[in-house]
């Protein structure tokens, strides 16, 4: 079992960067396949990213190539760093968890979620 808190959220200008964090806890951490997930107001939760075990990485569409996942085992954290961001990545984001070999950002896989960090870009 492991459990998820995000931080680094905040405002930031159209074209700007920010980098999420997800501090996790549990020592079987790195076994799990982790991703990130975002949902606006009266929408529902869509995929961001996903990285496996082995570091093999994942994007929807939409943040493809702005957006860069990646984890760092030893400090049990997975990060999120987004550059080029726009006004459509206004958001609350989420990192989840789950220890499955198909790793994907598809919110079926998910059973662990952390709190939320809102994103706002303006």
């Amino acid at each position: 079992h492991v459990q998820l808190v995000e931080s680094g959220g905040g405002s930031v200008p159209a074209g700007g960067s920010l980098r999420l964090s997800c501090a996790a806890s549990g020592y079987t951490y790195s076994s799990y396949c982790m991703g990130w997930f975002r949902q606006a107001p009266g929408k529902e939760r869509e995929g961001v990213a996903a990285i496996d075990s082995d570091g093999s990485t994942s994007y929807a569409d939409s943040v493809k190539g702005r957006f860069t996942i990646s984890r760092d085992n030893a400090k049990n954290t997975l990060y999120l760093q987004m550059d080029n961001l726009k006004p459509e990545d206004t958001a609350v984001y989420y990192c989840a968890a789950d220890k499955t070999w198909v790793c994907w950002p598809d919110v079926e896989l998910f059973g662990t979620w952390g709190q939320g960090t809102q994103v706002t870009v303006s």
